[in-house]
């Protein structure tokens, strides 16, 4: 399948503006995303478990992807 990847802020500076597509075997999750994301330099930026959305929704990891879907990962916003 294949699915585009939203990178924001930090994440976009260290892995590149997107939207970035990849494709992904059938049944992958969000989590999946993040696991090949992590093969591209860059990929430091990215803490362990970043935020997700799915279709602009909020996701857990564990949230199963269709093909055409979009991935966000945001990272942490600080004010002050």
């Amino acid at each position: 399948m294949r699915v585009s990847v939203l990178l924001f802020a930090s994440y976009a500076d260290a892995l590149g503006p997107g939207p970035l597509p990849l494709e992904l075997p059938a049944g992958a999750t969000a989590a999946d995303v993040v696991t090949a994301l992590r093969a591209r330099p860059g990929a430091v930026a990215l803490p362990p478990a970043p935020m997700l959305a799915v279709n602009a929704r909020w996701a857990a990891p564990a949230t199963a992807l269709a093909d055409g879907d979009e991935v966000a990962l945001l990272p942490p916003v600080a004010g002050g």
